[in-house]
């Protein structure tokens, strides 16, 4: 392992460590001797007074030369377009935070404030780590704090409901997930196709998430959610009859719930309850207002077309109960 020179293009401190790492492994532990090493190893065309007799010393000499001045400065302006790429999009939240404490360290800047206005002006590509960032930082008190708290957000943002997200619906009460099968439809009522709840995470519980304010994420006080299935590209939603009377469910005779390519006599447009945007695992209520609300509903109760048997799935306007609560999980984040 060679000693490596120093010429200004490295923080001072670092390029001790590594002197001192390089005596180290070649068994030179002698303070006096590694000093005079390191002082041999600097470019003649930095110059630093004779009689420096501490590493302390050598460091504060080194930082008096200009190439040091100019290092801070190229450090700052890295800083200023550093910008974070989000993980959906092939970032590494790890690697840009260490590329920002590298930067803010040579650049020298320990002032928590000025720490802040650069972590915070590299996150405006991203909304919501920028929305959720500057609403904390005021609570930040230290660097490990902030670094902290960024980490975290960075975390939560993989989790978003995002425009064009695929989700799965898992009814919380029997543990199901909502369906439906393209082609196959109900006996009953609208004989548009049927909509259940299945055991199992497979194709047909799969369902592309759009927001009808075309906003890229979903908050519970303004956006209204469509839900299309993944299969068979029709929507969730209310059929009712050219009287707009509604369809009754096969086994409750609530209202029934089905999916229909069309637009015509169908409601599709769904709000969901939870505060803050819609993210992975939260428990939702989904409601449908039409001339009244009416909530997505799963039970025990079942139904059979043909030789097989499926589990209701219905909306009602009765009392809220754990049988309307639904876990919406993220497959695929658009």
């Amino acid at each position: 392992m060679e000693f490596p020179i120093y010429d200004g293009s490295i923080h001072p401190s670092e390029w001790l460590k590594q002197v001192q790492a390089t005596c180290l492994l070649k068994q030179i532990t002698n303070d006096e001797f590694v000093l005079k090493i390191a002082k041999m190893m600097i470019d003649s065309s930095i110059k630093i007074p004779e009689n420096i007799s501490t590493f302390d010393a050598l460091i504060n000499a080194l930082k008096a030369d200009i190439t040091f001045s100019i290092l801070k400065a190229q450090m700052r302006r890295e800083l200023q377009t550093l910008k974070y790429i989000p993980i959906r999009e092939g970032g590494a939240p790890s690697k840009f935070i260490n590329k920002f404490r590298k930067l803010c360290r040579d650049a020298e800047i320990n002032n928590l404030q000025e720490q802040k206005t650069y972590l915070y002006f590299s996150l405006s590509n991203d909304y919501y780590i920028w929305n959720e960032f500057y609403k904390k930082m005021k609570n930040i008190k230290s660097t490990n704090e902030l670094i902290q708290e960024f980490g975290k957000i960075t975390i939560d943002e993989t989790n978003l409901i995002r425009n064009g997200s695929i989700v799965a619906l898992k009814h919380v009460a029997t543990g199901k997930y909502l369906s439906s099968i393209k082609d196959l439809c109900y006996t009953t009522g609208s004989k548009t196709q049927l909509v259940f709840a299945n055991n199992l995470l497979d194709s047909d519980a799969l369902w592309n998430i759009t927001f009808t304010s075309g906003k890229e994420l979903a908050s519970y006080t303004d956006t209204n959610i469509c839900l299309q299935h993944k299969n068979s590209r029709a929507s969730l939603g209310l059929f009712f009859n050219y009287h707009y009377n509604q369809y009754q469910s096969p086994v409750t005779q609530h209202t029934e719930v089905s999916c229909n390519p069309k637009d015509s006599y169908h409601y599709t447009q769904w709000k969901f309850n939870n505060k803050g945007y819609l993210k992975s695992n939260d428990i939702i209520n989904l409601s449908i207002n039409y001339n009244r609300q009416v909530f997505l509903r799963s039970h025990d109760l079942q139904f059979t077309i043909g030789n097989y048997t499926f589990q209701e799935v219905v909306c009602h306007n009765e009392r809220l109960c754990g049988n309307d609560e639904w876990c919406i999980e993220l497959i695929k984040q658009s």
